[in-house]
């Protein structure tokens, strides 16, 4: 069946769903946005909201519609799964999650979709490997949107402390999107000088700079109930690498290959993403705390994603 290249489908018309179609939108990525939810008034009142936006943008199409409409789609977004609550971990939603997500793509996979899946369903890692195993499509070709959003959080912390542009900084957190994720300063660059060299004598709150990444949607979910504009931001930045074929490496889920000795499970790495999915997952130069971080997260993930296999009604 042919792809077109021009629609996307989002699955799930929650907050961060109609704010990823809304970015969307305003990028001008697609001519066609199609939001799908179980409940179709909410679906069609987003999409409608949105097109109402769109007269004032590019000309495109922005609606509701059915798991039909993902049969061709060049993308579909799976943000559909269990919302968290207070100071409710991402990994306690799992079991609830995975009945959601697995239901999703078997409806999205009968209707002979061939695209690539990118999922942002919380816990992310967890529900990119359920969402993979379930729909038998390639590793490369499902991606979670994993630590994007967390390595930009903490380029942004660097950048604040360092006294320079946030674009200046290159920074990865890895492993678990959630409270078991790594820092890896031995990874982080300004304008190509290494974090140690570029302090010189002075030090920087390591500790308490990942503590702050690491806590941060919790900070927010605290303020208003839950997160939407960082994490659709992360959406459309890998949407648009697949869109656009740019081959840029960004932090995101996918299943690991042996990388660090972590094997059969998904966590975030940096991956080269184009036009066709993951191309390619790199390994980094990190530390051996980094590295025994990373394992003890793959560790937790694997722990978690087992516990799941019973979890289907």
């Amino acid at each position: 069946m042919a792809v077109a290249k021009d629609r996307i489908v989002i699955v799930g018309a929650g907050h961060v769903g109609a704010t990823a179609a809304y970015a969307l939108m305003l990028r001008g990525l697609f001519t066609e946005i199609v939001l799908i939810d179980a409940d179709e008034g909410r679906a069609t009142a987003e999409a409608t909201d949105i097109a109402d936006a769109n007269a004032l943008a590019r000309p495109g199409q922005i609606r509701s519609g059915s798991y039909a409409d993902a049969a061709d789609a060049r993308i579909v977004v799976l943000t559909a799964g269990a919302a968290t609550h207070g100071d409710e971990t991402r990994l306690s939603v799992a079991g609830r999650s995975a009945v959601i997500v697995r239901e999703c793509v078997a409806n999205i996979m009968q209707a002979g979709f061939t695209g690539i899946l990118v999922v942002a369903a919380n816990p992310v890692d967890a529900m990119t490997q359920i969402a993979q195993e379930a729909a038998g499509l390639a590793p490369d070709r499902v991606i979670g949107t994993g630590t994007l959003l967390d390595s930009a959080r903490f380029r942004q912390r660097l950048a604040s402390q360092l006294k320079v542009a946030p674009a200046a900084v290159e920074a990865l957190i890895l492993g678990e999107h959630g409270d078991s994720e790594v820092a890896a300063f031995s990874t982080v660059r300004i304008g190509g000088v290494a974090l140690d060299s570029f302090l010189g004598s002075r030090q920087i709150p390591r500790a308490t700079i990942a503590e702050d990444v690491m806590r941060a949607a919790y900070t927010i979910v605290h303020g208003k109930g839950y997160t939407s504009f960082g994490i659709a931001t992360a959406i459309v930045r890998i949407c648009e690498a697949i869109r656009r074929d740019e081959r840029v490496v960004l932090p995101v889920s996918t299943r690991a290959d042996g990388a660090f000795g972590i094997e059969g499970v998904c966590l975030s790495l940096p991956c080269l993403i184009g036009s066709e999915g993951i191309l390619r997952v790199l390994a980094p130069d990190l530390s051996e705390v980094e590295i025994e971080g990373l394992r003890r997260s793959a560790d937790i993930l694997k722990r978690v994603v087992a516990s799941l296999s019973g979890a289907s009604d």
